[in-house]
C-alpha cells in the first residue's frame, strides 16, 4: 500500500477537486492509501458525496492554508498547522510516501527542502514536468524551482532528469539537450555557455547540444535542460497554444453544416491526437532531489490532474528514484533548519 498525502486546500478549486481526484485515484488503484490533508469539516463535507473505499481514504485535520500570496519561508515558519506544513512532516516522518499539493508553489518548494531535507549532494531540487511531444513525453527540468541557476546546478538537473525519464517513463539513454537560442555551441547567454562544455563531458549522460523551443514539441530531446525562468516560460506557453489550439479546431469545425459532418467523420481520430497533447494527463511535477516525493501540480488542477498526479506517486516510489539520484550523488544531507 502506497500512502499519497493530498493538500486538500491548495489550489484555485480545492477542495472540491482535491476530493474528486483523490476518490477517482483510489477507485482507479487498488495499493493507493490517500491521506487528505486540511480542514476536517470541510474535507468530510466534500467526501460525503462520493462512494469509495473508506478504509482507504483519511482526513488529517489542518486548521490554517497558505496562500498563494504570503511569503514562502514566513508562511512555513509560522503555520505549523497547515495543509501544506502538515503534509510535508507525514514525508518527513516516514507516515506518508508522497505529498501531492496544487497550493502555493513557493510554499511547497520551500516546505519541501526544509522540512522534507535535501538528498546529500543535491545543490537545488528542481521541478521536473512531463510534456506532451509529436513522439510521446519530454522531461522539462526546471520548469519552476530556480530561477536563478549556476552552471553545476544545470548539470545536475541533467543527472536527475535522466534517472527519472530512465526509470519512471521507461526511456533508455535519454537524450539530454540544454535550450538555447541556436544548434551553435557558440551561441547562448553566459549560463548556456559555461553548462554546455561541462554537459559534454558527462560519460554519463547522453547529451546531444543545443535544442532550440521550436523542436521542443516534436520531441527532439527526452530531457530538456533550462534554469527555471526559462523553463517556465515555455511551459505556460506550451499550455496556452495547446490549449487556443484545441479551441480554435473545435470551433471551426462547429462553424458550418459542412465542417460539422466532416467533424463526425474525423471525430475519433481527432480526439485521440488532442489528448496525446492534454498535459493533464502526466500528472504533476515532481521536486527532484529530495528525501520524500513532493508532487507540484498546477493552481487550476482539475480531478483529472489531481488523480494522475497521485496515481504517478506509486510508479516514483516503485522504482525508487530518490534512492538511485542518491547512489548518483552521494549519501543523505540533514535537513536544514527554518531560522
Amino acid at each position: 500500500m502506497i500512502k499519497v498525502a493530498v493538500d486538500a486546500m491548495g489550489g484555485d478549486n480545492a477542495p472540491v477537486e482535491m476530493v474528486a481526484g483523490a476518490v477517482e485515484a483510489v477507485k482507479i488503484r487498488p495499493e493507493i492509501h490517500v491521506l487528505l490533508v486540511g480542514q476536517e469539516k470541510v474535507i468530510e463535507a466534500e467526501l460525503s458525496k462520493y462512494t469509495f473505499d473508506k478504509e482507504r481514504i483519511h482526513v488529517v485535520n489542518a486548521s490554517e492554508i497558505i496562500a498563494t500570496e504570503e511569503p514562502p519561508v514566513n508562511a512555513i515558519r509560522k503555520k505549523k498547522d497547515s495543509s501544506i506544513v502538515v503534509g510535508m512532516n507525514l514525508v518527513k516522518s516516514g507516515e506518508a510516501d508522497a505529498f501531492v499539493s496544487a497550493g502555493s508553489s513557493g510554499a511547497v518548494l520551500v516546505g519541501g527542502q526544509v522540512i522534507v531535507g535535501r538528498i546529500k549532494g543535491v545543490e537545488r531540487p528542481p521541478l521536473a514536468s512531463l510534456i506532451p511531444t509529436e513522439n510521446g513525453v519530454s522531461l522539462l527540468i526546471d520548469c519552476g524551482a530556480n530561477v536563478d541557476a549556476r552552471s553545476s546546478h544545470l548539470v545536475q538537473f541533467a543527472r536527475m532528469g535522466s534517472i527519472y525519464m530512465e526509470h519512471v517513463v521507461g526511456v533508455k539513454q535519454p537524450r539530454v539537450a540544454i535550450v538555447n537560442i541556436g544548434a551553435e555551441e557558440e551561441k547562448g547567454n553566459a549560463l548556456v555557455k559555461e553548462t554546455f562544455p561541462l554537459l559534454k563531458e558527462c560519460s554519463d549522460l547522453h547529451f546531444t547540444g543545443s535544442i532550440e523551443a521550436r523542436e521542443i514539441p516534436h520531441g527532439g530531446a527526452d530531457v530538456i535542460v533550462c534554469e527555471a525562468f526559462t523553463g517556465n516560460v515555455i511551459l505556460k506557453l506550451y499550455e496556452g497554444v495547446g490549449a487556443t489550439l484545441i479551441h480554435m479546431v473545435k470551433k471551426g469545425m462547429m462553424s458550418t453544416l459542412r465542417s460539422k459532418i466532416g467533424a463526425l467523420l474525423v471525430k475519433p481520430a481527432l480526439k485521440t491526437t488532442l489528448k496525446a497533447f492534454d498535459a493533464s494527463q502526466y500528472g504533476g511535477a515532481p521536486l527532484l532531489g529530495l528525501k520524500g516525493l513532493v508532487v507540484k501540480t498546477h493552481g487550476s488542477s482539475t480531478r483529472t490532474e489531481v488523480r494522475n498526479s497521485i496515481i504517478q506517486c506509486v510508479t516514483f516510489k516503485e522504482q525508487q528514484i530518490n534512492e538511485k539520484i542518491r547512489q548518483a550523488l552521494n549519501t543523505e544531507q540533514p535537513t536544514s533548519p527554518i531560522s
